[in-house]
Formats: C-alpha cells, structure tokens, sequence
C-alpha cells in the first residue's frame, strides 16, 4: 500500500460535519448521496461517492433517544398546557397522542443519521478498514 493510500486512509474525519450530514439524510462522507434507502433503512453503499455505509451498527440507540426527547420535551408542556387552559382529559390525549407521534416520527430518521455519521467519523464498527473488497 503506497504512503498516500495509507495518509488517506487515516484522514481525519470531521465528526461535526459527518454528524450534520447524516442528521440531514445525506451520506457523511461526501454529503450528496442519500444515507436511506427507506424511511430507516441505511443504504448499503452511498450512491454518489460509493462510501461502504453497511457497517453502521445504530441498533436500538437512536429510538431510546428518541423517546427520551419526545418525553422530555412533551411532560413539561403537557403540565403547561394543563395549568394554562385546563383543557378536557379527551382533546388532551388526542393531541399529545398525535404530537407525540408526529415528532418521534420526525425526530427518528435525524436521529439515526447522526448516530450513523458519528460511527463514520469515529471509524467504528469497520468504517476505518479501508477500501471495501465487496464493491467492483
């Protein structure tokens, strides 16, 4: 392996810059190809630059996460929402029902990125093994 491949192979990765790329749906290497291939399926290769995308081990992470901010953020406003209008039990499950369900559903996608562009930048999880011998 000559000494560029080797330099290349341990650039530094912006952890920032991958985060936010991936948060966006973009891949974090290059940030122009799309990250999913579905709605939280992880594409195995980006389509644009060909990064390996497959090694991406988010699991469970990013829903616990996700929970834990529509929680956090919908008690609180929920207790406020009480003690301001004093609104019918019924139109207050409706609508923390169906907000609950609206953010977590935004929140989900941005959240797995990220966690899958932080793998990235960290090279975790083979992300730092270089060149992909499964690609042609």
């Amino acid at each position: 392996m000559s000494q560029a491949a080797i330099s290349a192979e341990n650039a530094e990765r912006p952890t920032g810059q991958a985060v936010k790329r991936a948060s966006l749906g973009k891949c974090p290497a290059c940030g122009q190809g799309n990250l999913f291939s579905r709605y939280l399926k992880v594409a195995d290769h980006c389509p644009h630059c060909n990064e390996a995308l497959h090694h991406q081990r988010a699991d469970d992470g990013p829903a616990y996460l996700t929970i834990f901010l529509v929680s956090h953020l919908g008690a609180p406003l929920l207790m406020i929402v009480y003690m301001a209008w004093r609104p019918s039990a019924m139109s207050m499950i409706i609508s923390f029902s169906l907000g609950a369900i609206i953010l977590s559903l935004a929140l989900l996608p941005r959240i797995k990125g990220a966690f899958v562009g932080f793998q990235w930048a960290r090279r975790m999880h083979g992300f730092g093994q270089g060149p992909d011998p499964a690609l042609p």
